[in-house]
């Protein structure tokens, strides 16, 4: 799984914990987009989380 190159963001790791209590692990994974982005040298792809991308932090191209 791909992490967000603007911030960090990737997988995290937990335990899920059912009604009868039995547990397991589990991971939940980041909403990450490959995406083409505008930087200063011209356009070039990107791994973006969508909060990133919805907040403005980066610029498509």
């Amino acid at each position: 799984m791909a992490k967000c190159d603007v911030c960090g963001k990737g997988v995290s790791f937990g335990i899920a914990v059912s009604h009868s209590h039995r547990r397991n692990n589990r991971s939940w994974k980041a909403n990450v987009r490959t995406v083409r982005v505008k930087t200063p040298g011209g356009a070039k792809t990107m791994h973006v989380c969508a909060s990133c991308l919805r907040s403005g932090r980066v610029e498509r191209a």
